[in-house]
């Protein structure tokens, strides 16, 4: 069984990218050269920049990946690890979930409102 579940086939394989993927056909990325699947670069993700002026990976503005996903603060998000959203890790308020929070919007746990999914898309 895959390791990555229904995201087979949708982004480049940075190995075959190398020339050295050993999974050949059986392998579950993409093994051909669309600019579009690219992975994400590494060095602009993490610092902001990349030095390599033909790299070929994804340079996605920090803005996009510094939002938080809300899927994923309602509990799941069908995107996983390549969704555009940050996914940051939360514990959720005891007391919300059961219908209540005496300490309202002070709570340092997280409360969420139905309504927030209704104008996000992803």
């Amino acid at each position: 069984p895959s390791r990555h579940g229904g995201r087979a086939k949708t982004v480049v394989c940075r190995h075959w990218l190398r020339g050295l993927c050993k999974r050949g056909d059986g392998c579950d990325f993409l093994h051909e050269h669309d600019a579009t699947r690219m992975p994400e670069c590494y060095f602009y993700s993490k610092f902001g920049e990349c030095s390599d002026k033909d790299c070929p990976f994804l340079h996605v503005r920090a803005t996009a990946s510094t939002v938080g996903c809300p899927w994923y603060d309602r509990g799941f998000c069908r995107h996983g690890p390549r969704c555009k959203y940050k996914h940051t890790r939360r514990v959720m308020c005891a007391n919300y979930l059961v219908g209540f929070c005496p300490e309202g919007p002070k709570c340092k746990f997280v409360q969420y409102v139905l309504g927030r999914l209704g104008g996000a898309g992803t």
